[in-house]
């Protein structure tokens, strides 16, 4: 169990150090949509701080893949969850979606599309090395 623990803090401080950046991008963008123009430093701060804990969270979940217990489609869910309360969760205290149905509705459908789009390609890409060190392995008992 303490090695699950260090390995999911040291994945969280990993990431935690893209937090900036990445928050940097997302004003970047809101500025570029005129949807931003100006912060007070008070919104700065929320924004540094959550961003920097919404990629710890981010990066350190990412560690449930390395729990041998537990079943692929389980750590699949668990890491998607997770994930999902994360940034929505994020998103809502920061203003960057509306507080409403509509939003968290179109918000929830494209993190479940996007999360699926990328488990998707892994898994597709996952079964043709497969298939080829499978198609390999053969080749060489000849």
């Amino acid at each position: 169990m303490k090695k699950h623990v260090s390995n999911f803090v040291f994945r969280g401080l990993v990431a935690a150090g893209f937090g900036p950046i990445i928050l940097a991008i997302i004003f970047g963008i809101l500025g570029a949509a005129g949807t931003v123009t100006a912060l007070a430093p008070s919104e700065v701060c929320l924004g540094i701080l959550s961003i920097t804990l919404m990629a710890f969270i981010a990066g350190a979940i990412t560690g449930i893949y390395q729990v041998e217990s537990l079943p692929l489609p389980s750590a699949i869910l668990i890491h998607g969850g997770v994930l999902y309360l994360d940034y929505l969760i994020m998103y809502l205290i920061n203003d960057w979606i509306p507080h409403n149905a509509a939003a968290i509705g179109t918000f929830s459908t494209v993190f479940v599309l996007g999360f699926a789009a990328v488990w998707a390609c892994i898994y597709l890409h996952s079964r043709k090395k497969t298939a080829q060190l499978n198609q390999k392995l053969h080749a060489d008992r000849r």
